[in-house]
């Protein structure tokens, strides 16, 4: 337990009266005091340190929320620290235990940060406010070292007098300092090396002194360590300060902060080099493992998003040395349903195995798998040999989870849908990358999941451009974008308009006037189609009402499967009619055939009373849907709308018989169920002869004329228009 953690008393308990019972922060600032005031050095009193933490818990609280994200305040919080002489060897335990214990509970506000968003973050803030409390503490003591020892070998050239004093001096601070010092020659021969250098090496004073720093090599050295060194022995800087490990005996990795100056005489030449190194490899062991966890998913132990970004953006920057990249996105097909039915653990269960599983696929350093949240995993390849090899490895994937997974006894199939990118790296950014990523996943999940699909610029801009529609489709319908055309139905005995089919466009400001073979699905998809369909009917029937002084010409409006299973759809209807004033014969509703295959009763009964009120509804597209003829008798249609596929054979001369055969027996079934027959895209006068020949009553297509505005059909074809 965290020393003065509140939960030892009750003073601060949820209970507990007190001005700032329910301040947050003020508690997160009491809890901190309590723990670092025992390892403090500090002369304030355990009231003065809580309210010193105070601004600095919400200076962290603050940073916790902030956007964009930076742990850079963590930093000033550690340094403050020092500053306030928090600096005994416990203190910083104690600071980051609180930390990481207290700072999501009482400084994060609900709903704004999800818990593994703000642990991320907390994590990182420990981080910083290491390094700054740290790298305060080691440039104080620096300092402190430093200003001592460059006086002591400065007095060895004063007089006899004072030069016993300052040696006495220096070797009291040389002697018991806390960080290692070493002096060396020019040549790099150690000449002298206090305990603490010697401790930290693992040898002792005299076997330092057999040393040269100049064998000091570690392959982990940064590149300008030895660069600023050798500018350092020819007298062109006097310090440096960088981060060099060291190969101790045991074979063990010692981290350490050094700082290397040059001593000069009287004369300014160079004569001694002294080193001030100090130990920082548990603190480098800790930033390691903070790094981690911020860069690690904790259930799977692949990396995580941020850490897959990281290496996706250095992949993609130009001059990274990496010339193509690919990328494997994997969503798993279901696994909703998984987490519905057999719960979170079994969930969890299932990704671990299958994170193993692609594990298994990756061989090579260049292959990355991570989790990037959820069921999504990516794989990132550099350098790869071309697009087969990208494909090969979600050809691997797939195979790999293709054996069920055994998880608490049961046996899980696991089915996932992968999208490949593939190019050169400095063509896309890491953006451009995911959407293409993402859009080429969900067409192989479109296409029925368990396969891959390979991005495709034409594909990518068509579901960026349905995407688009998608955005704007609610605005369009407030904006009056949409608008109707009608194309007139046509009594075959006779030739004359029998009524007209309303039909909805969308005068797009962008992509300009658009069918809707383009929105509609997508109106249907998201749920607009209500409100639209909804317009549609108020306009047709309204409209239809202008058209013929001796009553209202009939109207057909398409029904959706969305609106017909609305719950408000005969009401809507009733509404509408009685407010236009007009009879419910007047108006006809096309529900297409595939919509209604499989209908129940409870389905098909607002269809039901829309026909006893006097609606007509009709069959359209009749003949795609593969529905039971015997089925028609539980219908509520008066029509049969023939679809343009069968009658097309009939443009030729002679017409195809077999076609002609399909026709008329259709023909003959609909009469004998009491339908009518209406025919869709009639575009000759030979077809138009035919269909008339085999008994149809009504058809329509550009032979007759093309959909028109209003106007344009009013002067055309309604009566006394």
């Amino acid at each position: 337990m965290i020393p003065g953690d509140e939960r030892e008393g009750r003073e601060d308990s949820p209970d507990s009266a007190g001005d700032s019972s329910n301040d947050g922060l003020r508690r997160f600032a009491r809890i901190w005091s309590r723990a670092v005031f025992p390892a403090t050095q500090t002369s304030m009193t355990r009231a003065e340190l809580e309210d010193f933490l105070h601004p600095l818990a919400r200076r962290l609280a603050e940073a916790l929320h902030a956007h964009p994200f930076s742990p850079a305040p963590g930093r000033d919080v550690g340094e403050a620290l020092v500053a306030a002489h928090c600096t005994s060897p416990d203190a910083l335990p104690h600071v980051l235990g609180v930390v990481e214990s207290y700072l999501v509970l009482y400084g994060s506000t609900p709903g704004l940060l999800s818990v593994d968003d703000a642990h991320s973050r907390c994590a990182r803030l420990q981080h910083a406010i290491a390094a700054g409390f740290s790298r305060a503490l080691r440039e104080r003591t620096l300092a402190e070292q430093e200003a001592l020892s460059r006086a002591a070998l400065a007095a060895q050239t004063t007089v006899e007098e004072a030069l016993h004093a300052s040696e006495t001096r220096f070797r009291a601070v040389f002697k018991d300092a806390t960080i290692g010092i070493g002096i060396a020659d020019m040549s790099g021969r150690l000449r002298d090396a206090n305990g603490a250098l010697a401790r930290m090496f693992g040898h002792s004073e005299e076997e330092m002194r057999r040393r040269n720093i100049n064998d000091w090599v570690h392959p982990d050295d940064a590149p300008e360590v030895w660069r600023l060194h050798r500018e350092l022995a020819r007298g062109e800087r006097d310090h440096f300060r960088v981060e060099k490990p060291y190969q101790r005996p045991d074979g063990t990795v010692l981290w350490t902060n050094l700082t290397l100056s040059l001593l000069r005489d009287a004369e300014g030449e160079p004569r001694y080099q002294l080193a001030l190194m100090e130990d920082i490899t548990e603190r480098r062991l800790l930033h390691l493992r903070l790094r981690y966890e911020a860069t690690h998913d904790e259930l799977t132990g692949l990396p995580n998003r941020t850490l897959f970004s990281e290496r996706l953006d250095r992949i993609l920057t130009p001059g990274s040395g990496v010339s193509r990249f690919g990328l494997c996105y994997l969503d798993i097909d279901g696994f909703k349903a998984v987490n519905d039915s057999l719960g979170h653990a079994v969930g969890d269960q299932l990704l671990v195995a299958v994170a193993e599983r692609l594990q298994s696929c990756t061989a090579t350093p260049t292959h990355l798998v991570a989790r990037i949240g959820g069921d999504e995993f990516a794989v990132l390849v550099s350098d790869p040999e071309g697009r087969e090899e990208v494909a090969s490895m979600a050809r691997a994937a797939l195979a790999a989870l293709a054996t069920p997974i055994s998880v608490d006894g049961r046996e899980l199939s696991v089915r996932a849908s992968i999208g490949i990118v593939e190019g050169p790296s400095g063509d896309l950014g890491p953006a451009e990358v995911m959407r293409s990523a993402d859009i080429t996943m969900y067409r192989a999940k479109d296409a029925g999941g368990n396969r891959y699909e390979v991005a495709d610029p034409d594909s990518d801009a068509r579901a960026i451009d349905r995407h688009s529609l998608t955005n704007h489709l609610p605005a369009a319908l407030e904006r009056d974008e949409f608008f109707l055309e009608y194309q007139p139905l046509i009594r075959m005995s006779d030739g004359k308009v029998d009524g007209a089919e309303a039909l909805v466009r969308w005068k797009h400001p962008v992509h300009g006037r658009l069918g809707p073979d383009r929105f509609i699905p997508l109106a249907e998809h998201t749920g607009l189609i209500v409100p639209l369909g909804r317009w549609v009917l108020e306009q047709a029937v309204r409209q239809t009402c202008t058209w013929a002084s001796g009553g209202p010409l009939r109207v057909n409006v398409n029904l959706s499967p969305r609106q017909l299973h609305h719950p408000d759809l005969v009401p809507d209807t009733i509404a509408v009619l009685e407010a236009v004033g007009v009879e419910p014969s007047s108006l006809c509703l096309e529900v297409t055939e595939s919509a209604l295959i499989g209908a129940d009763e409870d389905e098909l009964k607002p269809l039901w009373q829309l026909a006893e009120l006097g609606v007509d509804i009709a069959l359209d597209d009749f003949g795609t849907g593969y529905s039971n003829l015997a089925n028609l008798r539980k219908l509520p249609a008066t029509t049969l709308k023939l679809d343009r596929s069968f009658t097309q054979g009939l443009q030729r001369h002679p017409a195809d018989p077999v076609d002609v055969t399909f026709v008329e027996g259709i023909v003959s079934l609909a009469h004998a169920l009491g339908l009518a027959v209406t025919v869709e895209g009639v575009e000759t006068e030979h077809q138009a002869d035919q269909l008339r020949d085999l008994g149809c009553d009504t058809a329509q297509g550009w032979y007759y004329a093309r959909p028109a505005s209003a106007a344009e059909f009013a002067r055309d074809w309604a009566p006394n228009g």
